[in-house]
């Protein structure tokens, strides 16, 4: 797909924009300034495959976290603030590589100046976040309730309120949980700023509603060209974030590499706990690393044909399986032996 050019940003060592990758990020739900439980959350979602991580900064102590936090990381740090625009120039201070910040609640023009400053003087960027939540009351009585036009117009307010302080170095965050509204709001603004995107549907839910939510969502816009950094908002472990995330990216063909694994319904010709496998699969082969298709299959009806088209898969009989590999029967296996027998063969794969 043609996707929107941007502006190209750059974030610690990564970058946005400018037709770049689109990069995952998460967020995470520590105390920001239990350093070593933050740090441990980053280094299991930078496994995962995150890009960028953001963590809250409710107080002083969090953002003074951040220089400690930042020596036992890789990948870029994002601030979360709200309300006091003195924890933004703090974090800052403390290494931060990019601020989020919602200029209305952040309060005076000065203040919201002082934290443009801080960040002019770092080169830092600012991501200008609006949600359908925190909407302005004039807007919502301009627009007879919360709306995407209300959400879009927000948003670019504060954008010409930080370009009058002549800064321009910004990503522009647009998000409400009403996913169509999210979708529309995406769809108004793309063409009228130059400044990459970060695309997520807040509030999302949990880690099943939620992660359906974001695909429906994150499908729509990234499928027009539209985004350049997203976050899967889940209630739950924040690595499911980075799964959802990785798995939405690959279906739309905007991310390749991983395995990817998929297995058929069952119905009752299955003669395999087909279930279970399909799940240890999906587990085992998370540390592969390896840009292939994996097919778990439960019958000889479609199991066979199903495996022949990808790289390597699994057609289960009664008890025991066929292990077919590049579109050919390779080994029959018992069903106790077909995981171990399959990660055999993925560790394997290039002899």
């Amino acid at each position: 797909m043609e996707r929107k050019k941007t502006k190209e940003i750059h974030i610690g060592n990564k970058v946005i924009g400018n037709g770049a990758p689109i990069l995952i990020q998460s967020m995470t739900n520590t105390k920001t300034q239990d350093v070593a439980a933050t740090v441990d959350q980053i280094h299991r979602l930078t496994a995962a495959g995150c890009d960028i991580i953001r963590c809250a900064v409710p107080d002083m102590e969090a953002a003074k976290a951040f220089s400690q936090i930042k020596k036992e990381i890789t990948i870029p740090l994002v601030a979360d603030i709200h309300f006091d625009y003195r924890l933004a120039i703090a974090a800052l201070e403390n290494g931060a590589d990019k601020i989020r910040i919602n200029p209305g609640n952040i309060g005076s023009k000065d203040r919201v100046r002082a934290v443009v400053d801080a960040a002019r003087e770092r080169n830092v960027p600012i991501r200008v976040g609006v949600n359908g939540g925190s909407l302005e009351k004039e807007l919502v009585e301009k627009y007879h309730g919360v709306t995407a036009e209300g959400i879009v117009e927000s948003a670019l307010d504060k954008v010409r309120l930080i370009e009058d302080m002549g800064y321009d170095n910004l990503v522009i965050s647009i998000k409400s949980s009403d996913v169509m509204m999210c979708v529309k709001a995406h769809e108004l603004i793309a063409d009228k700023t130059p400044y990459p995107l970060h695309v997520g549907i807040t509030e999302s839910g949990t880690v099943l509603s939620g992660s359906i939510k974001s695909a429906i969502g994150l499908g729509l816009i990234l499928s027009q060209g539209i985004g350049d950094t997203i976050r899967v908002s889940l209630t739950g472990d924040p690595v499911e974030e980075i799964k959802a995330a990785k798995l939405i990216l690959k279906t739309l063909g905007l991310r390749s590499g991983g395995i990817e694994v998929v297995s058929c319904p069952t119905c009752g010709r299955t003669c395999i706990d087909l279930i279970g496998l399909a799940n240890q699969v999906e587990t085992m082969v998370a540390d592969i690393p390896l840009d292939i298709k994996v097919a778990v299959m439960g019958c000889v009806v479609n199991g066979p044909g199903e495996a022949r088209e990808a790289d390597i898969g699994i057609a289960g009989g009664k008890g025991e399986g066929l292990i077919i590999k590049r579109g050919e029967v390779y080994k029959k296996v018992r069903e106790e032996d077909l995981l171990s027998a399959l990660r055999y063969e993925l560790l394997h794969w290039s002899e």
